[in-house]
């Protein structure tokens, strides 16, 4: 029998990089969230999937997300729980903003040590920056070993998992101890969709702000009812960390400039089904190491 692991997941919500305006970008270099929809981060989702499944094949086991944004970042938390996740953590305070990599990774890092995690699983990267640094550091600030570009957990062992890596040319087995960071490849899994009677069991589900918003309304008493609704909202009073290293005063990289980058077609060829056509095509898509 598996041992009962203590899950959580690195998620972030993340502005929809489809919808890059002339207002995506502050004049301090930081992105405008409040200027693009906000959505799930897409590989942080392959993470939670794996963490399910993770959490089904060891009995006892328990998933929990931990995310640093604004209040409006609890989204996410509900919609892990409504596929599947236990509870969330939201780490949100005006002195983590604008954090770099390196702020993020410290802050969460912090916010770890105060939870305290057996495996903790995050997306390869965001899109909104794509650096895929986030888990690796946060992986070295707790002195963890990781695995990256993980695909799935093919066996739970007492004190170990062997993980699959999708790597640029092929896969890999390795065996890595507990606790660790995984973080995963959107190649893994994806995830599974809500699931109508955790919808209705969670959809009240707040963090303390939202709650003191309205502490009148039928969810503010419906959360006081019950703890399994009450998302954990941290704070930096709440972790034990060096204010200095969060937010831009703790983050060495400014971004200059964002820009929505579309690719367009200059020329276009019309193809038959002919073997004669095909065998051009692909002459020419060797000849341009397009291919090959």
């Amino acid at each position: 029998m598996n041992k009962a692991l203590k899950i959580v997941v690195l998620a972030k919500q993340v502005p929809d990089t489809r919808n890059v305006g002339k207002d995506a970008m502050t004049p301090e270099g930081t992105v405008n969230r409040a200027a693009l929809p906000a959505i799930f981060n897409p590989e942080d989702l392959n993470a939670l999937e794996l963490a399910l499944r993770l959490k089904e094949e060891c009995a006892g086991s328990t998933v929990h997300i931990l995310t640093m944004g604004p209040f409006r970042a609890a989204d996410i938390i509900r919609d892990a729980m409504f596929r599947g996740a236990d509870g969330g953590y939201l780490l949100t305070d005006r002195k983590f903003a604008g954090s770099d990599t390196l702020a993020t990774s410290y802050a969460l890092s912090c916010a770890l040590r105060k939870i305290g995690a057996d495996v903790i699983i995050a997306g390869r990267q965001a899109i909104d920056g794509d650096t895929a640094q986030v888990g690796p550091q946060v992986a070295e600030k707790l002195g963890l070993p990781q695995v990256t570009y993980a695909e799935c957990v093919e066996q739970v062992k007492e004190s170990s998992l062997i993980i699959r890596r999708r790597l640029e040319r092929g896969v890999e087995s390795v065996e890595c101890p507990i606790p660790a960071v995984i973080t995963v490849n959107s190649s893994a899994p994806e995830v599974r969709p809500q699931n109508a009677r955790l919808v209705m069991k969670y959809k009240y589900a707040m963090i303390p702000t939202e709650i003191a918003a309205d502490p009148e309304s039928l969810a503010a008493k419906m959360v006081s009812e019950r703890d399994y609704l009450k998302i954990v909202e941290l704070t930096a009073a709440d972790i034990v960390c060096d204010e200095q290293q969060l937010g831009l005063t703790g983050s060495p990289t400014k971004v200059k400039k964002i820009e929505n980058v579309v690719f367009q077609a200059k020329e276009a060829k019309r193809l038959s089904a002919s073997d004669e056509d095909i065998n051009e095509l692909m002459v020419e898509l060797i000849a341009s190491h397009t291919l090959g």
